[in-house]
């Protein structure tokens, strides 16, 4: 059966291995163009990405030919293989183990894009785990994999 149209919106958190702060700004921008490039080359939209020092948020509907799991899979070793060979960071880059994805509602993407695109602001005044605390919490009654 054909899909005819989709709306799979999810916003997903990459963390460095051990949360460490790796990410240097001059190479954020490298980081998420390459990043936009994956995700578009999977027939896959991104519609807001920014990374952080420690970990990056970026929120996609994804084509419904591909699941989550797979390309967040794609995502992290692509970008791991593209940031030790281009040298973006101090040291030998990996991203953790594990991902968070938080499924987005159709209305909610504007606003979630948005917060997203203001996380420089938003962690002057916020550590991540304090955010990422805040996001377990408030998805709690969903289901962990």
């Amino acid at each position: 059966m054909k899909i005819e149209y989709n709306n799979l919106c999810t916003h997903f958190i990459l963390t460095t291995y051990q949360r460490m702060p790796v990410i240097p700004e001059n190479n954020r921008e490298r980081i998420e163009k390459y990043i936009t490039g994956i995700v578009a080359h999977h027939n896959s939209k991104l519609y807001a990405i920014y990374a952080n020092p420690e970990h990056v948020h970026f929120i996609i509907s994804r084509s419904p030919k591909i699941s989550e799991e797979e390309l967040l899979t794609i995502v992290a070793n692509s970008s791991e293989r593209f940031i030790n060979s281009n040298k973006l960071v101090a040291g030998r880059f990996s991203w953790q183990e594990s991902v968070s994805a938080f499924s987005v509602s159709k209305s909610d993407v504007d606003g979630v894009c948005k917060y997203i695109l203001k996380q420089a602001e938003h962690h002057k005044r916020t550590t991540f785990e304090e955010e990422y605390q805040k996001f377990v919490k408030h998805y709690q009654s969903g289901i962990k994999s």
